[in-house]
């Protein structure tokens, strides 16, 4: 998950627990403790469509960075801005430079764009990044993040984000399955102040400890840099040589998990992580200790910023924070799922590995 990997540098050596309850039920928080509002309730009628089509509109997307997830966003976007007459007249890619993000907004701004979508890189700083475009009555979708001291309706659209309770419950019911219901389990969790990755990580375990009676969380460690992984495994199994299995916060750090199982001959101890990753996915379709993979639908979350955009351009209110539907992806679904998350196929070794 390279946007977490980079946000550590900007995140606070303390995790913050935090997820919301409707009907003693947790469920996702937006950045500004708004209700989730599930991406199928927004609809444009043909009617719709035709009427922002007439509006000679364009749009300019303005990443922190692209890869393989925000590129599936990107074309979502692009794809849903093609079929709403919207030209896309500016993609630009601040390499999760602050300091370029703001230079980028500013370049695209002599554009004039109708409507600028964007992960914030820094939210507490970020209003001195598209204060400018605010100001100029540009209409802001923000993926992920919402800026710090702008305000839903006024300053911006709407926020587009995965469901996050849904993508940590998905990986303990995954890891559940596939220890039969029962046994000793390890808790890596992402030890840094940051809201997508605090609630996948709590979801899991309150999971785990609200739905299996048979499972125990026998011990729990934090982690800040990915590089840790392995000792922080082999910690973990020192302890416990009989854990049933793991859990990590995203895939890069599961691969260092994977390691360490491996270079011990351990073949009982089931993994769980989140996002999509070639490695892992191999690992998976090949019988190692890769019991699922959870992602979000990355594509959707592009469709979804773009039609609010337009939603938005007809003076219609769009919900503070939209979520899209998690995916739980194991042997069976690899293809279809990383199609359904992406909008791709997967690589040709996921593909040949999983015929």
């Amino acid at each position: 998950m390279l946007r977490t990997l980079k946000l550590l540098a900007l995140s606070s050596a303390i995790a913050i627990p935090s997820f919301a309850f409707a009907d003693n039920h947790p469920q996702t928080m937006g950045p500004n403790g708004e209700a989730p509002t599930p991406v199928a309730s927004l609809q444009l009628s043909e009617a719709d469509v035709a009427k922002v089509a007439e509006g000679g509109y364009t749009a300019a997307l303005v990443w922190h960075e692209l890869y393989d997830w925000s590129n599936a966003v990107a074309q979502g976007a692009k794809d849903e801005f093609s079929r709403l007459g919207i030209k896309v007249i500016a993609e630009t890619n601040a390499g999760f430079d602050t300091a370029r993000q703001k230079s980028d907004v500013e370049t695209v701004m002599a554009n004039n764009p109708t409507i600028i979508v964007s992960l914030p890189i820094d939210p507490p700083t970020a209003s001195g990044v598209y204060g400018i475009a605010r100001d100029a009555g540009v209409k802001l979708v923000f993926i992920d993040n919402a800026v710090k001291g702008f305000t839903h309706g006024v300053d911006y659209v709407t926020v587009v984000s995965a469901d996050l309770f849904q993508i940590g419950n998905k990986a303990a019911h995954t890891l559940a399955t596939a220890m039969g219901k029962q046994g000793t389990v390890g808790y890596m969790f992402h030890d840094a102040d940051f809201p997508v990755t605090n609630q996948r990580d709590n979801a899991f375990k309150w999971t785990i400890e609200n739905d299996y009676p048979d499972m125990e969380i026998v011990v729990e460690s934090g982690m800040t840099d990915p590089a840790n992984a392995e000792d922080i495994a082999r910690a973990m199994l020192s302890r416990n040589p009989d854990l049933g299995g793991i859990y990590t916060p995203w895939a890069e750090p599961a691969l260092g998990v994977l390691s360490v199982l491996r270079q011990d001959g351990n073949d009982h101890t089931k993994v769980v992580t989140i996002d999509l990753n070639e490695p892992v996915a191999l690992d998976m379709l090949k019988g190692g200790n890769t019991a699922g993979i959870i992602a979000d639908e990355a594509y959707s979350i592009g469709v979804y910023a773009a039609r609010s955009a337009a939603l938005s351009l007809l003076e219609r209110s769009v919900d503070p924070f939209l979520v899209v539907d998690a995916l739980a992806i194991g042997r069976d679904n690899i293809v279809e799922g990383w199609n359904k998350s992406l909008n791709m196929a997967p690589p040709e070794t996921v593909v040949n590995a999983a015929n």
